[in-house]
C-alpha cells in the first residue's frame, strides 16, 4: 500500500512548499478598485450649489435656431455634387479681419536718447494695418456666423463678405480659444443658412467637400473623403475631437465649411498638417455637433462653461506605475494642484494617482479631461486615488474652468 501512496505524497508536499514560498516572495498586491462595490455613484448636486453663472445668464439671448439636416443616404454616388454645393455655398462667407499696430519709422526712435531730439509730432510714429483672411459659415437666420478663433483673434475690425455681394462689419458674440471657435453676428435680412448634420453619423469613406476662400482667390470648393474621425493628441487645441479629411484645405479656408454630399455641414475647417504650408491631404475640421454646442453656449452665456478639477495631470508610465505599487500604467499622476481649486479643497495632493472618475477607469488623460469638462459645475463627483500605496475614495465639487488668462499659443499646423 505504501508503494502506491508515496508517489502522490511528495508532489503534494512540494506544491504546498512552493505556494508558501510564492506568498512570501510576492505579497498581496493592491486590490483592483473597480471590482469593489464601495465606490459611491455620482450624486445629484444640491440645489443650493447651483453655480452663480446660471443666475447671471437669465433673460439673455435664446439659443440660435439652426436647421438640422436629415441623415445621409449612402447609395451609389452621384456624377456631380453641384446640388450640394448650391445648397451650402451661399452660407459660406469670406472674413477679413484687421488690426492697427504702432511702429516707429526707424528702430532708433524707440531709444529715449534719440527720441528727445524730436517733438513727437514730426511723423516718426506710424500706424500700420495688419490684415488676415479666413472663412465663416452662416448657421442661423438670426445672423450668427461660426468661424475659427484664430481667424479673428486680436482684430480691431471684422468684415464679412457674402457670396451675393453684400458686405458688412461683424460683431464678436464670443470666442472659445480652447476649441478654436468663435461666433460673429451680422445684422442682415434674408440670409442663406446651412443645415447641420449629426456628426456622430459621419463615416470614414464618406465624400467630403471643403468650401472656403483659400489664399484670397475667392470662394473655392475642393473634394475628398472623410479620412478619420475622433482625431486627438495633435496639440492644436485643449479639447480635440477632429474629423480628418483629404479634401484640399489651404490658408484662408480656416472657419469654412466641410459638407457632405447632401450639402449639410459636417464640420468647421480649422487646421492642416503640412511641411510646405499648403495642402498635403491631411486636414482637420471641428465636428458639427461640437460646433453647435459651443455656438449655443457662446450666444446664451457669452462663454463656454466647462467642468474643472483644478489639477495638472501627468501620464503614468510603466516605471512610474511600478514605483506607486501598480501593476499596470492605469490612471494619471496628479503633478500639481491649483491653489483653492476643487481638488485642493477636497484634499488632493501632488503625487496622488487618479485611478477613476465617477467609477469610470482613467485610461486616457485627454479623454478624461473632456469628460470632466462636460460635467456641470457644482456637481458632486467621486474620485478613486492611490496615495502611499493605499486606495482612497475622495469626493469633490466640480468647479467651473476659468477662462485662459494667457493668449492662445501660436499653432504650427493651422491655416491663417
Amino acid at each position: 500500500m505504501q508503494r502506491f501512496v508515496m508517489p502522490y505524497v511528495w508532489p503534494i508536499i512540494t506544491g504546498i512548499l512552493l505556494a508558501v514560498l510564492f506568498l512570501v516572495v510576492f505579497p498581496e498586491p493592491i486590490p483592483n478598485p473597480f471590482e469593489s462595490s464601495s465606490i459611491t455613484p455620482s450624486e445629484t448636486a444640491d440645489p443650493a450649489l447651483v453655480s452663480s453663472a446660471e443666475t447671471e445668464t437669465e433673460n439673455q439671448r435664446p439659443k440660435p435656431d439652426v436647421q438640422q439636416a436629415p441623415p445621409l443616404t449612402r447609395n451609389e454616388g452621384p456624377s456631380s455634387y453641384a446640388d450640394a454645393v448650391n445648397r451650402a455655398a451661399p452660407a459660406v462667407v469670406n472674413i477679413y479681419s484687421s488690426r492697427i499696430v504702432e511702429r516707429d519709422q526707424h528702430p532708433l526712435m524707440s531709444d529715449p536718447f534719440f527720441e528727445q531730439f524730436f517733438d513727437g509730432d514730426d511723423g516718426t510714429h506710424q500706424q500700420r494695418m495688419l490684415s488676415s483672411l479666413g472663412s465663416g459659415v452662416i448657421v442661423s437666420k438670426d445672423g450668427y456666423v461660426l468661424t475659427n478663433h484664430h481667424v479673428i483673434n486680436g482684430a480691431d475690425e471684422i468684415q464679412v463678405a457674402l457670396r451675393d455681394g453684400r458686405e458688412i462689419l461683424a460683431k464678436v458674440i464670443g470666442t472659445d480659444p480652447e476649441s478654436d471657435l468663435a461666433v460673429l453676428h451680422i445684422p442682415l435680412d434674408n440670409l442663406p443658412v446651412i443645415a447641420l448634420t449629426d456628426s456622430t453619423d459621419v463615416a470614414i469613406g464618406d465624400v467630403a467637400l471643403a468650401i472656403g476662400n483659400p489664399f484670397g482667390v475667392g470662394q473655392t470648393v475642393t473634394m475628398g473623403i472623410i479620412s478619420a474621425t475622433g482625431r486627438s493628441h495633435l496639440g492644436l487645441n485643449a479639447y480635440e475631437d477632429f474629423i480628418q479629411t483629404d479634401a484640399a484645405i489651404n490658408p484662408g479656408n480656416s472657419g469654412g465649411a466641410l459638407i457632405n454630399s447632401d450639402g449639410a455641414l459636417v464640420g468647421i475647417n480649422t487646421a492642416i498638417f503640412s511641411r510646405s504650408g499648403g495642402s498635403q491631404g491631411i486636414g482637420f475640421a471641428i465636428p458639427a455637433n461640437l460646433a453647435h454646442s459651443i455656438l449655443n453656449e457662446l450666444v446664451t452665456q457669452g462663454r463656454v462653461i466647462r467642468g474643472w478639477l483644478g489639477i495638472e495631470a501627468q501620464a503614468l508610465s510603466r516605471e512610474l506605475a511600478a514605483s506607486f505599487g501598480l501593476r499596470t500604467p492605469q490612471g494619471v499622476i496628479i503633478a500639481g494642484v491649483i491653489s483653492d481649486g476643487p481638488a485642493d479643497l477636497a484634499g488632493l495632493q501632488p503625487g496622488d494617482v487618479l485611478l477613476a472618475v465617477d467609477s469610470q477607469p482613467v485610461l486616457d488623460a485627454r479623454a478624461t479631461m473632456s469628460e470632466i469638462a462636460a460635467i456641470e459645475p457644482g456637481t458632486t463627483l467621486p474620485l478613486t486615488i492611490v496615495r502611499g500605496g493605499e486606495i482612497r475614495q475622495v469626493t469633490l465639487e466640480v468647479g467651473e474652468r476659468p477662462v485662459p488668462a494667457l493668449p492662445t499659443p501660436r499653432r504650427l499646423n493651422d491655416t491663417p
